[in-house]
C-alpha cells in the first residue's frame, strides 16, 4: 500500500481496509436467507448493514445519492439523520446475494484506489453525511469507526466473533471515549466535583479512564485513577462497545457490568451510555 504523506490518514485508511475486507470475507459465502438475519443495529438485517456500508462509501466517492421515497412503516426511522441513512439501505432491500457481493467488491476496489491516491491534506474540508463540511481526517476517522462497528454487527448476527482488537477497534475506542464526559456530566447529571471511573478489560483494548466533573458541571476524561470516585464501572470491551454504540440496553447486559459506588448515578450513566446517532 502507498504510504500517505500524513500518518493520521494512513492510520484510518489501514483500519478501514482491515474492517471492510473482513466484512467482504464474512458476507461472500452467505446463502440468500442469511442476508435476512437481524443484526444488533436497530431495524437492520445483514443485507441492510452491507447496503449502508456500500451506500456511504459511494457517497464518499462522490456518486449521486439515489432518488428514492421511503416507505412510511419503518419504525427505526425516527429523525432526519436516520431518514438520510435509510435511503441507501431501502433502495437495496430487494437485491440478491450476488448483487450485494458484487456491488460491495466493486465499491471496495474503487474506494481503495481513491484512498491510495489521496494527496489532500488532513485539514481539507470535504462533504460529510447530511451535507455538512468536515475535515478529510475526520471523515476518514468516522469511516474507519463506522465500518468496524458494522463489522461487529455482522459478526454478532452471523455468530462469527473476532477482530475485537483490530486497528478499527482502537479508532472506535478513542471515538467512544470522547463521548463519555457528555454522558456522565450532562446526561446522567453527575454532581459537581465528582469523578466516575470506567475500567474496561479485554479481549480487545484494555483501559481505565476517569471522567471528572468540575465545579461548573463540565466533564473531562483522563487516564489517571481517582482516589474516591462516586461510581466505578467494570466491564469488558465488547459490552462497552455494544452499550456505547446503542446496540443493547443496560438492563440486557447487567450481568456483564460490575458497579461500585452510587447505584442511582451508575444507573443513570448506563441508561444514557449510547453516544452514536
Amino acid at each position: 500500500m502507498t504510504v500517505h504523506p500524513h500518518p493520521s490518514l494512513q492510520t484510518y485508511a489501514d483500519a478501514w481496509t482491515h474492517s471492510i475486507e473482513a466484512i467482504s470475507e464474512l458476507v461472500t459465502p452467505l446463502t440468500e436467507g442469511e442476508w435476512n438475519r437481524a443484526t444488533p443495529c436497530p431495524g437492520w438485517s445483514v443485507r441492510d448493514v452491507v447496503s449502508h456500508v456500500i451506500g456511504i462509501e459511494c457517497e464518499m466517492l462522490g456518486d449521486p445519492r439515489p432518488i428514492h421515497t421511503l416507505p412510511r412503516d419503518l419504525r427505526h426511522v425516527v429523525d432526519e439523520f436516520s431518514r438520510y441513512m435509510e435511503v441507501q439501505v431501502d433502495v437495496r432491500r430487494h437485491h440478491t446475494a450476488p448483487e450485494m457481493t458484487s456491488e460491495l467488491e466493486y465499491t471496495v476496489i474503487r474506494r481503495s484506489r481513491q484512498l491510495r491516491n489521496e494527496k489532500r491534506a488532513p485539514e481539507t474540508m470535504v462533504r460529510g453525511p447530511l451535507g455538512e463540511q468536515v475535515t478529510l481526517e475526520h471523515a476518514l476517522r468516522l469511516r474507519a469507526f463506522d465500518v468496524w462497528v458494522h463489522e461487529q454487527d455482522l459478526r454478532t448476527a452471523l455468530g462469527v466473533p473476532g477482530n475485537l482488537d483490530s486497528p478499527g477497534a482502537l479508532v472506535a475506542r478513542d471515538i467512544l471515549l470522547a463521548g463519555l464526559p457528555k454522558v456522565v456530566a450532562k446526561r446522567a447529571g453527575a454532581p459537581a466535583n465528582s469523578a466516575v471511573v470506567v475500567d474496561v478489560h479485554g479481549p480487545g483494548p484494555e483501559f481505565l479512564r476517569t471522567v471528572r466533573v468540575d465545579a461548573e458541571g463540565r466533564g473531562s476524561v483522563d487516564g489517571t485513577p481517582s482516589l474516591g470516585p462516586a461510581v466505578t464501572l467494570v466491564l469488558d470491551w465488547e459490552t462497552y462497545v455494544r452499550l456505547a454504540a446503542g446496540r443493547v440496553r443496560a438492563t440486557a447486559v447487567a450481568d456483564r457490568v460490575k458497579v461500585e459506588g452510587d447505584r442511582d448515578l451508575a444507573g443513570a450513566i448506563l441508561a444514557n451510555f449510547a453516544v452514536t446517532p
